[in-house]
């Protein structure tokens, strides 16, 4: 292995160092092992950067494992769109792995407990399994069918697996100490009874192990030495190491927890994220607005901006809540260094330059990104008809007012001069043309005399310019935990109803005519823009990743 290099650590990175050093691993392996019983949001963005952030570092492997074990839930959607989203956020696994390769294994293991007395068949209900559990200030009682024969216990589970018994009818537990402190020792269910159809095993199966039991036999079968996962998994870890001391194990693997990821304003619960797909409050589990990574993708966020937030975040012991406009920061810094730069006007209203000569088009030259010349350059058209954003005329401006309005002069973006001189309106009152005269001596964008302008505002030609359809988003919640219903009421009870705008007849230039979804742009003085993934030629759809600054700050005040 390549020495590593003398730099601050994090504890788990100290654990690892610390193991190889003592010789308990040669070679580090971990693993990623979502449930596919939804989409992978960006509390699994932290969780995918340090299981394979740290194989890597240590020249190792990680392999990705879908927890397949409750087959109710779980579907082949979401296994292919975890797959997708690893791969989309810059990571390539070792082996794609199931636990339901383990499940033949992990049926031994358990007869294997019940032939050594560490497990038995209980007939009780939920209700009273839970009942006999305790709380953390009494101990558990013991179920009366904690002491059933080895043989009995044998038969009866051999029944369970034959179908002969009804879902919830009867459990497998582990006999471990109904006393403990710990509740997660206090004879927990290894298996349960399930008809269900699985996506993998289809009907071989009725019987499941639970995650608690499959996870610690999973990861050491395969031969995981670390086994990295979130702090609420703590608790269990004594149970985890129970499980592979009582198998014999060797080589077992080793539980380690880290904070999860809480990021303010968003929901992650996949049950609630669901019930926002289900009801049509967003367009799906990719919805832009959503806290998952296909969603993200979808409205511009780029893999390198989502793993930088991770690496600021780093990796922490405590659980803490991470303020969104971190994110926002990470894709804006990205962005502005890669996104290339273009024009468009979302609220366009027109211009004529009377003066500017009857069917003149002039070829203006502007950098692609400022932030790396080597791009070089692109053209965009310049002519007598333009549009520019209402929002940069008025009529009788005040004092402060450094956009257009009858009598002052501004620039246009990389071209020349104008000086609004009337503007026409409707029968409303709405101003829905303006009319200017330009100094032809100022192309580029500066004077020859030496005269400053204090206003820059952008605009698209009439005649190169191509329609477009606009979403404005913002955040979908106006809390900052919208999962806390005892403080704040149901999630859907908190919705923004402004989390998205959606603007037609917006003008683009003709250059971006050919856009293909996912390309990204800064529209001037806009924000970043992503092409959304139903954007046609006949019919663009674009979609704003963040604004130019943090505007939310200033609504929080």
């Amino acid at each position: 292995m390549e020495e590593i290099k003398n730099e601050s650590k994090n504890f788990i990175e100290e654990a690892i160092e610390k193991d190889l050093a003592d010789g308990v691993y040669n070679k580090i392996q971990t693993r990623f092992p979502p449930e596919p019983n939804g989409y992978l949001h960006i509390g699994h963005a932290k969780a995918i950067c340090i299981d394979f952030g740290n194989a890597k570092k240590y020249n190792g492997t990680c392999n990705l494992r879908l927890d397949d074990t409750n087959p109710s839930k779980e579907d082949v959607e979401y296994v292919d769109a975890i797959c997708e989203d690893i791969k989309w956020l810059g990571f390539k696994w070792n082996k794609l792995l199931y636990a339901s390769d383990y499940f033949d294994v992990i049926y031994d293991c358990a007869i294997k407990l019940i032939k050594m007395g560490k497990a038995y068949v209980d007939d009780s209900t939920p209700d009273e399994i839970r009942e006999f559990r305790g709380t953390f200030e009494t101990p558990g009682k013991e179920s009366p069918y904690r002491n059933r024969s080895i043989e009995e216990n044998l038969e009866l589970f051999k029944r369970m697996t034959d179908g002969e018994f009804e879902n919830g009818e009867r459990v497998l537990r582990a006999k471990i100490d109904m006393a403990s402190p710990n509740l997660n020792m206090r004879d927990p269910i290894i298996y349960r009874i399930m008809h269900q159809t699985h996506h993998r095993t289809g009907d071989k199966w009725c019987v499941y192990p639970m995650y608690d039991f499959a996870h610690p036999i999973s990861d050491t079968v395969e031969g995981v030495t670390h086994s990295l996962c979130s702090l609420e998994f703590e608790d269990h870890r004594p149970l985890y190491d129970w499980f592979l001391k009582e198998l014999g194990f060797e080589t077992p693997s080793r539980q380690i927890e880290f904070a999860r990821m809480n990021l303010n304003y968003t929901l992650t619960s996949k049950r609630k994220c669901l019930k926002l797909v289900k009801d049509g409050i967003v367009c799906g589990w990719d919805d832009p607005r959503m806290g998952t990574l296909c969603g993200m993708r979808r409205r511009g966020y780029p893999a390198e901006a989502i793993r930088d937030f991770c690496d600021r975040i780093g990796v922490a012991k405590a659980n803490s809540v991470i303020d969104f406009s971190l994110l926002e920061f990470c894709v804006r810094e990205n962005l502005n260094q890669n996104a290339p730069r273009a024009m468009a006007v979302l609220k366009p209203v027109k211009l004529v330059i009377d003066n500017y000569p009857e069917g003149q088009i002039e070829d203006i030259e502007v950098e692609i990104n400022p932030q790396k010349p080597e791009t070089g350059t692109r053209v965009v058209k310049f002519s007598k008809n333009l549009w520019i954003e209402e929002d940069d005329f008025m009529e009788e401006a005040p004092k402060k007012y450094f956009r257009l309005s009858i009598g002052r002069e501004v620039r246009l973006k990389s071209a020349y001069y104008v000086t609004a001189t009337s503007c026409v309106k409707d029968e409303n009152g709405k101003v829905i043309e303006i009319h200017a005269t330009y100094d032809p001596e100022t192309r580029g964008g500066d004077s020859p005399d030496g005269r400053k302008v204090k206003g820059t505002i952008h605009w698209v030609s009439e005649e190169a310019s191509v329609d477009a359809t606009v979403n404005l988003y913002e955040r979908l919640f106006n809390v900052e935990n919208p999962s806390d219903e005892s403080k704040v009421g149901s999630f859907e009870e908190n919705l923004n109803p402004e989390s998205v705008s959606v603007l037609t007849g917006c003008k683009i230039e003709n250059g971006l005519k050919d856009v293909k979804p996912g390309d990204t742009f800064q529209f001037l003085r806009l924000g970043y823009f992503c092409v959304d993934k139903d954007s046609a030629k006949d019919n663009i759809i674009i979609n704003r990743t963040v604004a130019l600054k943090d505007s939310w700050a200033k609504v929080k005040e």
